[in-house]
């Protein structure tokens, strides 16, 4: 569509006068070029514009100002140059504190004479060296890790998972042990490294039905398990050290990954665990970003009366909450990441569905302004 037809038609379905019309269109045209026309996950021939009066139409008139102040004022999108921003600084900001305060504790000397010292720069070379960087899913952006750190880090010393089999662990272990020339060399450090965590579940939660610890964690400790069995040997270290790392994390997410770090530490913990745990974040968001009744009462309405219940799942129900107007695990987050709206968003931003009966009562149609590609279906 036309981007002057866009806006026009824009105009009619909010009935702006005229000097209204182009104060918005001001900021509409900025915003789409700056961050919204770059959604990766818009139908084809599609964009900001067209997707943002597609769904105000679902509203009826005198609920339409709320959702369009919802963008306007409360929408937070995540483009590529942030997340960029956010990979790009990994290494430094985090692994590299991390080798060089390791190095600093084993010699006993302080940290800002590491790289002064040449027998602890050598140190922290191996160590740099012994660390796997590990990916929990695509957003972990292994490539961009890569590429970043050119020269720092090894292609040997970054996976895309963390499920490998035997010839994969045989592969990374001779290449470091070639590249260290040490027949006994193991991985000292293992980052885990995902792009979001809006609760955590995901990462690590506690199974009541199950009764017992779930997750990317718990897959992990069992992966490596099953790695020593085909190996005949252990591919880490005595003592090695895990790190989690989260590009962007929920203020709530972040603080209960750690707690639920905590409460499964005598569960996870055995021969051939990690001596510790190191949980990290690029930025975690603020506590008052979710949506809040009182102040977001309106908006909240919207979330409750243009629900079609049809979106929950037994995969949404881990979140404990089956009422998803305001997303998984009701975070009520106004969040939309530029390669997909996590599902921990408010459902009116990313749900598509059809409507009609549902146990003889009769739903609305769910329209996305950034529909989300459902990992699960």
């Amino acid at each position: 569509m036309n981007q002057d037809l866009g806006l026009r038609i824009l105009a009619e379905i909010m009935h702006w006068s005229d000097d209204r019309a182009r104060e918005e269109y001001r900021w509409l045209r900025l915003m789409a070029r700056l961050k919204y026309d770059g959604y990766r996950d818009f139908q084809a021939g599609m964009r900001f514009f067209e997707s943002l009066a597609t769904w105000l139409q679902q509203f009826a008139h005198s609920e339409r100002e709320t959702a369009y102040a919802f963008v306007r004022n409360r929408l937070v999108y995540i483009g590529p140059s942030e997340m960029q921003k956010l990979v790009e600084q990994f290494y430094p900001k985090t692994i590299r504190d991390r080798l060089v305060c390791t190095v600093a504790a084993q010699r006993d000397i302080p940290a800002f004479r590491v790289l002064g010292d040449n027998e602890a720069r050598a140190d922290l070379d191996r160590l740099r060296r012994q660390t796997l960087i590990m990916g929990l899913s695509d957003g972990a952006r292994i490539d961009g890790v890569r590429h970043s750190n050119v020269g720092l880090l090894s292609n040997e010393q970054l996976v895309l998972a963390t499920q490998l089999d035997k010839e994969k662990w045989e592969d990374l272990l001779g290449n470091l042990r070639e590249e260290l020339r040490d027949n006994a060399a193991c991985f000292r450090l293992v980052y885990l490294v995902d792009d979001f965590a809006g609760t955590g579940t995901s990462f690590f939660r506690y199974n009541d039905k199950k009764q017992r610890w779930s997750g990317k964690l718990w897959r992990f400790r069992e992966s490596i398990e099953g790695a020593r069995e085909a190996l005949g040997s252990d591919p880490f270290a005595p003592k090695w050290e895990l790190c989690v790392h989260h590009y962007i994390a929920a203020a709530a997410a972040a603080q209960a990954i750690r707690d639920r770090q905590e409460q499964a530490k005598t569960a996870l913990a055995g021969d051939g665990w990690a001596k510790a745990v190191h949980i990290s974040f690029g930025t975690i968001l603020s506590p008052d970003l979710p949506l809040a009744v009182g102040r977001d009462d309106p908006f909240i309405k919207l979330t409750q009366d243009y629900y079609d219940p049809i979106i929950r799942t037994k995969h949404t129900d881990v979140g404990g909450v089956e009422h998803l107007g305001l997303g998984y695990g009701g975070c009520a987050l106004p969040l939309v990441l530029d390669h997909n709206t996590p599902n921990n968003s408010a459902a009116l931003l990313w749900a598509e569905t059809t409507g009609g009966d549902r146990a003889g009562v009769a739903v609305p149609a769910m329209r996305p302004l950034f529909r989300r590609r459902q990992r699960h279906v």
